[in-house]
């Protein structure tokens, strides 16, 4: 095993591994009439595309487009539309990352579709595990995936990437078992913002300096790179030559905010509906502080009325330093319901909220002030919330005026068309039935 995860130690190699098209891929896997049709995931409430699948893509549809934009002629062209079914996305994605860490000598969950894993062996042992990994995640769990195989974390990336637009590869890339001279080739042809990290703006930048493609960013003085942008687009230089320099998490490890953040479907325009919304915003902040074992010492709430209003605009927002770190859901909850209640106008139809969540730290520090530490923290209630919530949806369990309800609020997100919760609900899970 390498001394520092999240890079390779002589002799490994660094994988990434990514499910294709994540969230059609999720529907696809439950409604087998999706397959070879095309499909897309809209967003909250419903507005606009934030998935594709290959099919979709081919019919011209973008990334962003509205979905009324698309409504009318969708059943001309057979498009399928889905709401966004985060529950189901959820647990699909905890389930192919606790199955990929039985491959790898250690394993960096990058995103809710990606895994960076650590593997070891030859490089036709490699090829044989990428195959294996492929196989097991189909078998278990019904969806696509493509590894990618490189010395760096960056070249894993861009390995991943060949593997998805070479059908003839199966799914595997592993650049240390192809040609030397079909990898420059293909750098040579990939523009430089197809590669990791590099955005638009940074490649028109890039492209001043005579910069387009990833053959010329890898051929780039690192020293020269570290001087006109950054000493992270030096470290993509050095990684596209071998050089591995990107630690664990070292992408995310200056975060110093968490945003929960939702728009309504309906307008929110009382003070009771504003606590309520805050409250549970409040408490799922506090769960994803406490997956990522996190603390905050400042918490800002805010809350929104639509641009397009004709009524009088209203952006309430308030910001509360807390008197210790915490990710007490309690705490938080109860400061952000007070944060606004001197703010929030009766009758304004608010469209957006949201919490806000900064100075971050690492939690398990010892508080300066003993008496500034919750009995809620003592008894790790933040730890068990998360981990109801996490197994049983976040409508299972809440606190106060989150707590449960026999109906969801108004303003909740409107999600038409939602397919099932298959895993995570009992009343919508898969019924078999045998002749």
């Amino acid at each position: 095993m390498s001394d520092a995860p999240g890079t390779a130690a002589s002799g490994e190699r660094i994988a990434l591994v990514d499910v294709n098209s994540f969230y059609v891929s999720c529907e696809r896997a439950f409604d087998p009439k999706l397959a070879g049709v095309p499909v897309v995931v809209l967003s909250n409430n419903d507005g606009c595309v934030v998935a594709r699948s290959d099919e979709a893509k081919a019919l011209g549809i973008k990334t962003g487009t509205p979905w009324f934009q698309l409504a009318e002629s969708a059943p001309q062209v057979g498009l399928i539309q889905r709401s966004s079914n985060y529950e189901l996305y959820g647990d699909l994605s905890s389930r192919v990352m606790e199955l990929l860490g039985r491959y790898a000598l250690w394993q960096e969950v990058y995103s809710i579709d990606e895994s960076f894993l650590g593997l070891a062996g030859t490089p036709a042992e490699l090829d044989a595990q990428g195959a294996t990994i492929r196989a097991a995640v189909a078998r278990h769990t019904g969806l696509p995936v493509c590894v990618g195989i490189g010395s760096t974390k960056t070249l894993a990336k861009f390995a991943n990437r060949i593997a998805k637009q070479n059908r003839h590869l199966q799914g595997v890339c592993n650049l240390d078992t192809m040609d030397p001279v079909v990898v420059d080739t293909i750098m040579s042809r990939v523009p430089v913002t197809g590669l990791w990290g590099v955005g638009s703006r940074l490649g028109v930048r890039l492209a001043a300096l005579g910069i387009e493609s990833v053959a010329d960013l890898r051929a780039a003085d690192p020293a020269m790179i570290r001087r006109k942008f950054s000493v992270i687009l030096q470290r993509t230089v050095l990684e596209l030559n071998g050089t591995s320099c990107i630690p664990l998490d070292d992408e995310r490890a200056d975060r110093k905010q968490l945003i929960f953040s939702r728009s309504f479907s309906t307008p929110v325009t009382t003070l009771a509906d504003m606590r309520q919304v805050m409250s549970i915003y409040a408490q799922q902040a506090a769960a994803r502080l406490e997956r990522e074992g996190q603390q905050a010492s400042v918490l800002t709430a805010y809350a929104g009325t639509s641009h397009f209003s004709t009524s009088a605009a209203s952006f309430p927002s308030a910001t509360v330093r807390l008197a210790a770190p915490t990710s007490d859901p309690v705490l938080l909850s109860r400061a952000a319901v007070n944060a606004l209640d001197a703010q929030v106008v009766e009758g304004v139809p608010y469209t957006k909220a949201g919490v806000m969540l900064s100075g971050l730290e690492a939690a398990g520090a010892q508080p300066l002030f003993e008496e500034f530490v919750s009995a809620q923290e003592r008894r790790n209630l933040g730890e068990l919330l998360g981990r109801v919530t996490d197994k049983y949806g976040a409508a299972s369990i809440g606190l106060g005026i989150a707590g449960m309800a026999t109906a969801k609020p108004e303003w909740t997100m409107s999600r038409k068309y939602s397919s099932p919760r298959y895993t995570t609900e009992w009343s919508e899970l898969p019924v078999v039935k045998a002749n």
